[in-house]
C-alpha cells in the first residue's frame, strides 16, 4: 500500500478528530497540530465528537467542524476538557441508525463520510485513536482517504510504538491511588486487592506496581497461580507488617485448577436473556465487567490465608484529570509529528515515539496486534529483583 500523498504541495486545509474515550490532555495534541500547522500556512478545523462533526453536522448549532487558528491554538488549556468532544462509538462502518421499524440497526456511511470530507474541501485527516481505532481509519485509508493516526491509549498496548499519548497520565494517577490504597490497607490491617486498567495489556499494573511497592502484580502475560501468590503474601505478613497490597489488572488470567473452575460463576439470567452474539463472562459482570478481577482474586486469597482482604477497583476514574508534564510534551510532539508527516507526503501512517525520535510506521503494522509485556522486560526483572510476586512464570 502507497503510503505518499501524492505531495505536501497538494494539503491545504486538514481535519483533526479524537477517538472514543476521554483521555487527559487532548487539547495538547490538537495545539501541536494546529500550531504546526500555521508555521506551514495550512488551515486546520477539527470535528466534533469523532467522525459525528461531519456525518451528523445539523446536530451542532453552529456545524460538525471548529476552526483551529494558530491564534484559538494558543489560547486553549493543555490540561482543559478537549475542545473537539468524545463519541461513543467512532466507526462510519457500522454507524447505528434507527429503521423504519423503529429498530436499531447498522450501517456503513463511509463512503458518505468520504464524500462529505471532500465536499468541505479537507484534503487529510489527523485522527488521535486507540487500537480500534487504527483498523478503522486504515480501512478509510484503503478507500482513498488520505490519514495520519496518533496513537492514544491508556494501557499503552498500541503495538509499533513505545509510549501512547494518555498512559503516563493514567499511571501517575494509578500509582498515586495506589499509595492512598497501601496506607488505608496498613491502617486497617488488611490485604488491598487493587484492579487497575489492562486488559490485554499488563503495563500500569506493573510500573504502577511497582513505584507503589506491592507485595504482588498480576498481569494478563503471565498465568496466575493464586496458590503462590497466598503463600508469597504468607511470608511477607508478619505481627509487625499485617498488611498488604496485591494489583491486579483487569485482563488477569488465571491458571485451569480445580480450584479456578469452581470459582467461575454460572450463567445468569441476564446472560440468558442477551442475544447469541452477546459477549463476556456469565454473572453480575456480564455487561460492566470491571470489579470481577478484584473480587475474585480477593475472595481466594481470603480462603488460602485467612485474612481479611479487601477489593478495590480504579476502573475509568484513571482517565479523568488534568495530564503530566509528560503527556503534555507527547500529545504537542504526536500533533505536530502528525503535520510534520502530510509535509513529507507520508500516508496511511501512524505517527510513533521510538525515543529518541519521532517516526511515522505504516498503519498496516500498527493494527491487529497487542503491545504487551515481554518476558524479558526490564519492569519484569525490576520487579523480580524486588521481591514482587508475579503470579507465576512468563
Amino acid at each position: 500500500m502507497n503510503t505518499e500523498t501524492g505531495g505536501a504541495s497538494s494539503v491545504r486545509r486538514v481535519a483533526i478528530m479524537a477517538g472514543a474515550g476521554f483521555v487527559p490532555g487532548m487539547n495538547a495534541v490538537v495545539m501541536g497540530a494546529a500550531l504546526a500547522a500555521g508555521e506551514l500556512g495550512w488551515e486546520m478545523v477539527g470535528i466534533r465528537d469523532g467522525f459525528e462533526g461531519v456525518l451528523h453536522p445539523e446536530r451542532y448549532p453552529d456545524g460538525g467542524l471548529v476552526t483551529l487558528s494558530p491564534q484559538l491554538a494558543e489560547s486553549l488549556d493543555p490540561g482543559g476538557r478537549g475542545i473537539l468532544g468524545q463519541s461513543g462509538r467512532v466507526d462510519p462502518f457500522h454507524v447505528r441508525t434507527i429503521d423504519e421499524d423503529d429498530m436499531v440497526q447498522e450501517v456503513d456511511m463511509s463512503d458518505e463520510l468520504l464524500t462529505r470530507l471532500k465536499a468541505e474541501r479537507i484534503d487529510a485527516v489527523i485522527s488521535v485513536v486507540g487500537s480500534r481505532g487504527l483498523s478503522i481509519i486504515y480501512k478509510l485509508h484503503r478507500k482513498g482517504l488520505n490519514i495520519v493516526g496518533i496513537p492514544r491509549s491508556i494501557e499503552n498496548d498500541v503495538a509499533a510504538t513505545a509510549v501512547s499519548f494518555g498512559f503516563n497520565s493514567a499511571l501517575s494517577f494509578t500509582i498515586e491511588m495506589l499509595d492512598r490504597a497501601r496506607e488505608a490497607a496498613q491502617s486497617a490491617r488488611k490485604i488491598a486487592v487493587v484492579e487497575v486498567l489492562g486488559a490485554q495489556a499488563g503495563w500500569i499494573a506493573l510500573q504502577a506496581g511497582i513505584a507503589a511497592g506491592a507485595d504482588a502484580v498480576l498481569i494478563p502475560e503471565i498465568p496466575c497461580d493464586l496458590q503462590t501468590v497466598a503463600e508469597r503474601l504468607k511470608e511477607k505478613m508478619t505481627p509487625s507488617r499485617d498488611y498488604g497490597l496485591v494489583v491486579v489488572a483487569e485482563g488477569v488470567q488465571f491458571l485451569d485448577s480445580p480450584q479456578a473452575r469452581a470459582d467461575k460463576p454460572v450463567a445468569a439470567s441476564l446472560k440468558a436473556s442477551l442475544s447469541p452474539l452477546a459477549t463476556g463472562e456469565a454473572g453480575e459482570h456480564v455487561i460492566l465487567r470491571s470489579g470481577q478481577a478484584a473480587q475474585t482474586v480477593a475472595s481466594r486469597l481470603q480462603l488460602l490465608i485467612a485474612e481479611e482482604t479487601q477489593p478495590l477497583v480504579l476502573g475509568l476514574w484513571v482517565r479523568g484529570g488534568a495530564p503530566t508534564a509528560v503527556d503534555r510534551q507527547l500529545g504537542l510532539a504526536y500533533g505536530a509529528g502528525a503535520v510534520r508527516g502530510l509535509n513529507a507526503s507520508k500516508n496511511g501512517v501512524m505517527v510513533a515515539f521510538v525515543p529518541p525520535d519521532i517516526q511515522f510506521v505504516p498503519l498496516a503494522e500498527a493494527i491487529n496486534k497487542v503491545r504487551t509485556v515481554p518476558a524479558d522486560s526490564l519492569f519484569v526483572k525490576i520487579a523480580q529483583s524486588l521481591g514482587i510476586c508475579l503470579g507465576g512464570k512468563l
